[in-house]
């Protein structure tokens, strides 16, 4: 059965504003061409290799490989199949001086290919599309609930059911991406920063938690290997006294929601450290709540931050955030999406935008304690989760 295509309309809102934000940002401009797949996603609902061309009054989608797949599941009106870059040429033989382009993701091999056939000077375009999928409409909202109606139910329900003895992180993590895979999420996340990788998510049993990656995130992890520090580990395996912490995306079309839960399996009673436990973890709770109703239209996100930051109980700023300098970060198409919880970002936030909220605290030589969920803004009153609670089930006793 063919996949449900990204409507028609919501390409063309998406095409106008675009066009709209960039004649703001340039009054001067006159083309823009995107290769990045997920550009190419939201503005045509294809992820092929080719390259999208956009001026104040044409858009045409270039598509190498593969044209029939474009064509069959993309409402974009206007796809033509390109050999190479000089098709590009041919169909707009008059390129300006100045061609705006995506910085982060255009690669100088991509760039030269480009210039063999259009002599252009490159200009970044990176905030105006970040801008843009930061507002979400109706319909990605809806793919969002729909990721996050799915995400709490796994998370909060089936997750503790699959915790039993001897069970490694990377098993957990495998077991419950496949639960959610079955029940119709696309079974990836994607990543905007260039040291991610697309990954499952993961499980990280007590100490490996702590474990520092390249990936900008609190949440730590042991991997697979040296080379895929993700998932989980396949030796690692589940004890009565260890705290598990699951970090693992959901999505649906295209689009994530992120949600962190942390279980102690066993009885927290028995460890000898188990007030500590019990403290760090409220204080999660307590810090997302928190969080959660200062996203509301208006708010500056480095304000929130800098508010946040006071609330940390001091016995629990040396470890907050596990030397992490955000709180949470917008997400959408990718899973770390712009705005951030963070110093230097000082747009206000507006209704529609989503964002994952995750406190989270290192216990030396206990693990990671946290908690995380994607809320929605809305026009009135705080955000809206997507994907449940954060006081939820914490002792789990098998």
């Amino acid at each position: 059965m063919p996949h449900t295509p990204v409507p028609a309309d919501e390409l063309s809102a998406r095409l106008s504003r675009l066009r709209c934000a960039m004649s703001r940002r340039d009054p001067a401009w006159s083309m823009m061409l995107l290769d990045n797949k997920i550009d190419l996603y939201y503005l045509t609902g294809t992820m092929q290799e080719g390259a999208l061309v956009i001026t104040p009054d044409e858009a045409v989608l270039f598509v190498r490989r593969s044209f029939a797949c474009a064509q069959q599941e993309s409402m974009f009106p206007d796809i033509r199949p390109m050999g190479s870059f000089r098709s590009i040429a041919e169909a707009f033989p008059q390129i300006p001086d100045t061609v705006y382009v995506t910085a982060r993701t255009m690669t100088l091999q991509k760039l030269t290919l480009l210039q063999k056939y259009l002599p252009f000077a490159p200009k970044a375009a990176d905030d105006v599309l970040s801008g843009l999928r930061a507002v979400k409409s109706e319909y990605e909202l809806s793919c969002m609930r729909r990721a996050g109606k799915l995400h709490q139910l796994v998370i909060e329900e089936v997750a503790p059911v699959l915790l039993r003895h001897g069970i490694s992180e990377a098993r957990l993590c495998s077991e419950i991406c496949t639960y959610m895979l079955d029940r119709g999420a696309m079974g990836i996340s994607r990543f905007n920063q260039p040291v991610a990788e697309d990954v499952l998510g993961i499980a990280s049993f007590s100490e490996n938690s702590l474990r520092a990656s390249a990936l900008d995130s609190p949440s730590g992890n042991i991997g697979t290997c040296i080379a895929m520090k993700s998932i989980g580990s396949s030796e690692r395996c589940l004890h009565d006294g260890d705290t598990v912490l699951l970090d693992i995306p959901c999505g649906y079309c295209g689009y994530h929601t992120d949600k962190s839960i942390t279980f102690y399996f066993g009885a927290l009673s028995a460890h000898p450290q188990g007030s500590l436990i019990r403290a760090a973890r409220e204080q999660c709770v307590f810090l997302e709540n928190e969080i959660a109703s200062m996203l509301q239209p208006g708010a500056v996100p480095a304000e929130i931050y800098e508010k946040i930051l006071a609330c940390v109980d001091p016995a629990f700023r040396d470890g907050f955030m596990n030397a992490c300098k955000f709180l949470g970060h917008s997400i959408g198409l990718t899973m770390d999406e712009s705005p951030v919880l963070a110093k230097g970002f000082t747009a206000p936030l507006e209704a529609g935008m989503t964002l994952a909220v995750e406190p989270k605290i290192a216990l030396e030589g206990i693990g990671l304690i946290g908690c995380e969920n994607t809320y929605e803004i809305v026009q009135h009153g705080p955000a809206q989760s997507l994907t449940g609670r954060c006081d939820t089930e914490f002792e789990v006793i098998c």
